[in-house]
């Protein structure tokens, strides 16, 4: 019994957790430039009177800024073992499923501001920030995780040359240090299956 649950904790975790976890940092990373951004703008960082002062503006402005920095982190270090050689394709697969979270977001934050008339700063950032985040976390992480870097997607990592060179750092000084450790009779073995006729 105890193997059981070792083994299925373990493949939960490889097939949700882990990502959900990296996701959890790439997305907290993405929070606080989007959190930033917007406050900046609410307090007039770029001035007064014009679309980004406002709350929709700089909520659109604040998760655009937001999706570029989440897009690098879910490509290179969530996902990476899924990303596609076609970036463009996964950038816009991305950016739509991003689009689709910022209209969570703002109509959380129109909700709250223009229906309700919640219109405090604070307000807005609990609507925006808190409820709208949250429901659209939830959306986009099912979304990245299923659809954009999904398993049925062709992988930079399926070409071998490519897998080679994903290998990082400590990956690459346990293969060295396995290969100066390598046993003679594996390397006379090795030696015999690459050339039969020694």
């Amino acid at each position: 019994m105890p193997n059981r649950l070792v083994r299925a904790t373990a493949v939960v975790y490889e097939k949700l957790l882990r990502y959900l976890l990296k996701f959890g940092v790439v997305g907290a990373i993405g929070f606080v430039v989007d959190f930033a951004v917007f406050n900046w703008l609410l307090v007039g960082g770029l001035g007064e009177g014009h679309f980004l002062s406002g709350p929709i503006g700089a909520k659109v402005a604040a998760v655009a800024a937001a999706t570029v920095v989440t897009w690098f982190g879910n490509r290179y270090w969530t996902f990476r073992e899924h990303r596609r050689r076609n970036y463009i394709a996964e950038l816009f697969e991305f950016s739509v499923v991003a689009v689709a979270g910022l209209l969570i977001n703002v109509l959380c934050l129109w909700f709250s501001h223009y229906v309700l008339g919640f219109t405090s700063i604070l307000a807005d950032n609990i609507s925006g920030q808190l409820i709208g985040t949250l429901l659209a976390t939830l959306f986009r992480f099912v979304l990245y995780r299923y659809w954009v870097f999904g398993r049925h997607r062709g992988s930079v990592l399926a070409d071998p040359a490519a897998a080679a060179a994903q290998l990082d750092a400590e990956q690459k000084a346990e293969l060295a240090a396995a290969s100066i450790f390598e046993d003679d009779s594996y390397a006379e073995a090795d030696a015999a299956r690459e050339n039969p006729h020694l």
